[in-house]
C-alpha cells in the first residue's frame, strides 16, 4: 500500500481517483489506461502521470464525452491538436443541444397532459392514458 510519489498501488490509486479498482481495470483494458510492469512482489506501481489520466477521463465523462471519446482526446493530449479536439468539443456540445430541445419538447407535451388531467378530474378516462395509448411511435 505504499502511496509516495509513483508507488501507488491500484487501491491508493482507486482511493486517490474517487474511483474502483474495478474501473481502473477496466479502463486499461479498454486501453485508456496503461498497466505499469509488475515489480518485485507482483505489484504494480502507479505514479502522478496515471493519476492525472485518470482524472482527466472522470472529468471527459462528467461532460458526457463516451469512452471512446475520452480516447480520441487522449491521442489528442499533446498540445498540438487543438483544432481537433475542438472539433469534438464542437460534436458534443451539439449533442447535448440537440438532447436538451429533446427533453424541452417533452417537458411541454407533459406539462400538456397533466393540465388536460387536471382541467377534467372527473374525464371518464384520464387523458394523460388516453394520449399514451393514441401516441404515435
Amino acid at each position: 500500500m505504499c502511496s509516495a510519489a509513483g508507488h501507488l498501488t491500484i487501491g491508493a490509486l482507486a482511493r486517490a481517483a474517487g474511483v474502483h479498482v474495478e474501473t481502473i481495470r477496466f479502463y486499461q483494458r479498454r486501453g485508456l489506461l496503461v498497466p505499469p510492469p509488475r515489480v518485485q512482489g507482483g505489484f504494480r506501481h502507479y505514479g502522478a502521470q496515471d493519476l492525472a489520466r485518470l482524472r482527466f477521463i472522470r472529468s471527459a465523462q462528467r461532460l458526457g464525452f463516451s469512452l471512446d471519446e475520452v480516447a480520441e482526446l487522449l491521442q489528442l493530449d499533446d498540445g498540438l491538436h487543438c483544432p481537433q479536439a475542438s472539433a469534438l468539443g464542437a460534436r458534443k456540445l451539439a449533442d447535448v443541444r440537440q438532447r436538451i430541445a429533446d427533453l424541452q419538447r417533452i417537458e411541454s407535451a407533459l406539462a400538456d397532459m397533466l393540465l388536460a388531467c387536471s382541467g377534467n378530474p372527473q374525464a371518464a378516462s384520464c387523458p394523460l392514458i388516453a394520449a399514451l395509448h393514441t401516441a404515435p411511435d
